[in-house]
């Protein structure tokens, strides 16, 4: 399918690549021209354009446009510049970490034109170009399948997980890595409460290693005195543990590169997902302890360090290239 893509960053160009490699026609924009230019000539099926006008232009109609941008201003801004030269049927898709209220109001605005908008949670960073993205959907029924040929695309496919236990007959969507999640704001919703558990589950890893990492120390109590490879450890918990994960394959290659993890402060940034995720935990009054502590624990690592903020550090830069402020 032919398809727009908005935003050529760690996600965007990534996804763009994938997409053209399979067989899609990518008419790209980003706010560097050099930026589109530059994947054009390294991606056959990649056009580049230089404003989002042209974009439009270039893409027939009903017209698919994938936004990924900067949750916020940002991305009203890029709607309210692109709606004057979109028709009725065609399809907008929020990739970005919007707040899901945001995209409920979104999405109205532009229902009132007869546009659809599509929140497209994304997840799968900087890796998603060879291992695929798994992606949480909203928004109406038909353009979700005006879109899914990408979405299978994008997904990891069959291929990344063995099939559950007990699934049998024919292979749905969510089995791929891709699913409409409800009406709109459903997928930005599914997204926030993703990233809510992930604060979680990197809490806890970085808990534990700083136990393993302290044993060593001066200051522990001679009982507790034990010289651990915490490098190590990574790796023996990866190979048939319980607490094997991805996030744990990328710790353990952060600590094989780095065991002291010296080259990070610890400073620990959050990018919205989680505050939502405890904010809507407390409007449903739904309990919420473990990932609200992982959320504050964040929010402490910018007043002092230590080894589990470091770890929380190398794993955000190792899953989506973030750097430390």
């Amino acid at each position: 399918m032919q398809i727009g893509m908005i935003g050529l960053g760690r996600m965007g160009a990534n996804m763009a690549r994938r997409l053209a490699r399979n067989g899609h026609e990518c008419v790209v924009y980003n706010r560097d021209p050099q930026v589109a230019n530059a994947l054009a000539q390294e991606q056959p099926g990649v056009h580049p354009t230089e404003s989002l006008d042209e974009l439009a232009a270039t893409l027939r109609p009903p017209r698919s446009i994938w936004l990924m941008v900067p949750a916020g201003a940002v991305t009203d801004t890029v709607i309210e510049t692109l709606t004057p030269y979109l028709s009725p049927k065609d399809v907008l898709v929020d990739g970005g970490n919007s707040y899901f209220k945001d995209t409920v109001r979104r999405s109205q605005a532009l229902a009132e034109k007869g546009i659809f908008l599509l929140d497209a949670g994304t997840s799968g960073g900087v890796w998603g170009l060879e291992r695929g993205y798994c992606l949480m959907v909203g928004g109406a029924e038909a353009a979700f399948q005006q879109l899914e040929p990408a979405l299978e695309t994008l997904a990891p496919g069959t291929d990344h997980s063995s099939r559950t236990p007990g699934r049998k007959g024919s292979v749905e969507p969510a089995e791929k890595g891709y699913l409409h999640c409800g009406p709109p704001g459903a997928g930005h919703y599914a997204k926030m409460i993703h990233n809510g558990i992930e604060y979680g589950l990197m809490q806890a890893y970085a808990e534990g290693f700083n136990i393993l990492e302290s044993a060593g120390t001066p200051e522990a109590p001679e009982p507790y005195r034990y010289e651990f490879d915490v490098a190590a450890i990574a790796e023996l918990w990866r190979r048939g543990s319980v607490v094997e994960s991805w996030l744990l394959d990328l710790t353990a290659a952060a600590l094989h590169a780095d065991p002291d993890l010296d080259g990070f402060t610890g400073h620990v940034q959050d990018s919205g997902e989680g505050r939502w995720t405890v904010l809507t935990a407390v409007e449903q009054a739904v309990p919420a302890q473990v990932l609200t502590a992982a959320l504050y624990a964040r929010f402490r690592s910018r007043q002092e360090s230590s080894f589990s903020d470091r770890i929380l550090s190398a794993m955000r830069h190792q899953f989506g290239g973030h750097a430390e402020p």
